[in-house]
């Protein structure tokens, strides 16, 4: 079952193809503390990463987010970007999931249990 996923999907890490082209093409770069694996092809003209788990581009740090795009010429591994001391680390852009922000007054919210916004109206 596995073997036909990875022949029809591509959300749940490589495709077969993309594995051959990597096999073939690719030089491993490097890999993030998510797992994730970066590589370029052996020309140089382009880059791509192997996501662990999950293709969801969020997942991708900055660091490595600008190798990928060219930004940086150098990888994070061989010349790491300085951090700021008022950075935060990384995180994912949990959109949809019940780790997602949700303001006070959101109806996602969690409430107290027994406690109510409204009482209703029952007819007399």
């Amino acid at each position: 079952m596995n073997f036909i996923l990875r022949l029809v999907t591509w959300w749940n890490g490589q495709t077969l193809n993309t594995q051959f082209h990597t096999w073939r093409h690719g030089v491993k770069v490097g890999e993030d503390d998510q797992g994730n694996i970066f590589y370029k092809s052996r020309d140089g003209k382009r880059r791509w990463v192997i996501y662990n788990g999950e293709a969801e581009a969020s997942r991708v740090s900055p660091d490595w987010h600008g190798w990928l795009h060219y930004t940086w010429d150098e990888p994070p591994t061989e010349s790491p970007v300085r951090r700021k001391p008022w950075e935060k680390p990384h995180q994912e852009n949990l959109t949809g999931t019940p780790l997602a922000y949700a303001p006070p007054g959101s109806i996602r919210r969690e409430r107290p249990a027994g406690k109510a916004d409204y009482e209703a109206w029952t007819p007399e």
